[in-house]
């Protein structure tokens, strides 16, 4: 899908870390290392990118470091595209609608860093149907072409263990 609406794989990169979790701020020479492309290439994504408004610079020490920004007019409608290029809509509203009693839903480590590998890694806080779950699961893996791990909890177990459960990069997408 981002790809029909952008021509630059680096602009597509740039977008799918920056605004899967928009907290995430990334420095030019590790999104260079991560993408495996030259720094120089990646800034000028980067820099037209700011330019237009869509990211936030902030120059801490001698690096300048990039993330979403998140008071743009245009950025619900970016994170939505994101999104949905990913899946995580999709996986979200098949958790929500048919599971039971579903108080929170986390994105944890790849994703929640904007890492598109593959693998979504999702921890559902409530009181639910884990048999449903298993058949989700296996439905909503085919619709987005992506291998779903998932982790369930009630709410009481999630208090006790909260800082443990957050304490792996997480964004919370309910």
């Amino acid at each position: 899908m981002l790809s029909e609406l952008f021509t630059s794989k680096t602009r597509i990169k740039v977008l799918l870390k920056l605004f899967l979790n928009p907290e995430v701020s990334c420095y030019l020479r590790g999104l260079a290392a991560e993408f495996s492309q030259s720094p120089n290439a990646l800034k000028c994504e980067l820099d037209r990118l700011s330019e237009a408004g869509y990211l936030e610079r902030e120059k801490k020490g001698r690096s300048v470091y990039f993330k979403a920004n998140k008071a743009h007019p245009f950025f619900p409608e970016i994170s939505s595209i994101v999104r949905k290029t990913c899946g995580i809509d999709k996986l979200v509203n098949e958790v929500v609608s048919s599971l039971g009693d579903v108080h929170a839903v986390y994105i944890l480590d790849d994703y929640a860093q904007g890492n598109d590998s593959g693998l979504i890694d999702a921890l559902i806080v409530g009181n639910i149907d884990k048999s449903r779950l298993d058949e989700l699961r296996s439905i909503v893996e085919s619709k987005v072409g992506r291998k779903v791990r998932t982790m369930d909890v009630n709410p009481e177990e999630f208090e006790e263990s909260r800082s443990v459960f957050l304490s792996r990069p997480n964004w919370k997408v309910l």
